[in-house]
């Protein structure tokens, strides 16, 4: 290779920086993804910038977008990084491997899929299950994954799609929080902080709405990331809270949490198995496929 096709590769670490602090458009959130410091993004897509000689984002006191060069820039390299990706996991991939990655939602992994994946290990002991924690949008096969756990619609543009349960929540409260109050009705409720969890800022109030309570706002509680955080302060007596119940069995079972009322939210969304196609063409994951559907057509009931 000779200087001049050198000074054409950018450095391959300014480069994945740059690609997520784009998808994003923020520093910090591709900080957290990549698992570096928002400092350390600054600077690579400082190299990056003062190697190609152009501005990448535009930067408005913290915000952050992207400049003209840079939308032009990500849509050429996102790709041939990707199918570099791609590639490189087939190279590195062994046909005969036993090995499945799956990514999933992180209150799904840790309270549904990982309890039962020593049953499945059981069936199954050639198989290894590496399970990863992923919130935000990624890109499956680019990132090496064989199938992720979604919620939501099933709207994964050329990924199947396999229907596990739709999610129902209920409402609950720590025993100390019900001991000295009355909780005669759901309206009761709006006398307490209402715990709520980042992507589902509205299921309070659909709630309500189901329960008849419609003429009352709640107001805004504290607001957590995951799932099991807003478990914790409750179960903490910091509120009340509005959670899966399959993701609080441990705490319903022990009385950390008490339901309140009979009143369930059946969200619009639903949990799936997606995967691309040609998945099902290795038998470990068509076991594997086949194992997920079953266990949760039994939690179905």
């Amino acid at each position: 290779m000779n200087d001049r096709s050198r000074r054409l590769l950018p450095p391959m670490g300014a480069l994945h920086s740059f690609l997520i602090a784009a998808r994003h458009e923020s520093f910090s959130r591709a900080a957290d993804e990549i698992g570096l410091t928002q400092s350390a993004i600054s600077r690579q897509i400082a190299t990056l910038e003062d190697w190609l000689q152009v501005t990448l984002f535009t930067r408005i006191g913290r915000r952050v977008t992207l400049s003209a060069d840079g939308r032009a820039y990500l849509d050429a390299v996102a790709p041939a990084l990707a199918a570099i990706r791609v590639a490189t996991s087939r190279v590195i991939a062994r046909p005969d491997d036993n090995a499945l990655s799956i990514a999933t939602l992180p209150g799904f992994g840790m309270r549904w899929l990982a309890p039962r994946l020593g049953g499945l290990t059981r069936e199954v002991p050639e198989l290894v299950i590496n399970v990863a924690a992923r919130v935000h949008e990624f890109d499956l096969e680019a990132d090496g994954f064989d199938a992720m756990i979604h919620f939501g619609a099933p709207d994964w543009h050329g990924m199947e799609h396999d229907l596990l349960f739709h999610e129902q929540s209920i409402a609950v409260i720590a025993p100390a929080l019900l001991a000295d109050r009355q909780m005669a009705s759901p309206a009761d409720l709006l006398k307490l902080p209402l715990l709520v969890q980042t992507e589902r800022r509205g299921a309070w109030r659909r709630w309500f709405d189901a329960a008849g309570i419609n003429d009352v706002l709640p107001g805004d509680g504290p607001v957590f990331e995951h799932f099991l955080m807003v478990a914790q302060a409750a179960a903490g007596g910091a509120g009340a809270a509005l959670l899966p119940r399959f993701m609080i069995e441990p705490e319903l079972e022990s009385g950390a949490l008490v339901p309140l009322f009979d009143h369930r939210l059946e969200d619009e969304g639903a949990y799936y198995l997606v995967y691309p196609a040609d998945r099902l063409k290795r038998p470990i994951f068509a076991r594997f496929r086949a194992w997920i559907v079953e266990q949760a057509a039994s939690a179905r009931g």
